[in-house]
């Protein structure tokens, strides 16, 4: 299980552990959090193809699906 701290979340680097679409690397470009400081909305851009899309911040944390940068 990779160890996560939400704050750090932005312009981290991840790579998929089974790549679609040629999409293996990716790096967190945006995160908002609500007044309590909880993650509302993750967004995530794969470096290859440069296309977007929001996840939940909570699946990073499975080193099954995640790894923890460019690997």
């Amino acid at each position: 299980m990779n160890r996560i701290n939400p704050k750090k979340l932005l312009n981290s680097k991840w790579s998929a552990v089974q790549p679609l679409n040629k999409e293996k690397h990716f790096v967190v470009t945006e995160v908002e959090f609500d007044e309590e400081g909880e993650v509302v909305r993750c967004l995530i851009e794969a470096i290859f193809s440069k296309r977007s899309q929001e996840i939940d911040w909570k699946i990073l944390k499975n080193d099954a699906v995640w790894l923890q940068g460019w690997k």
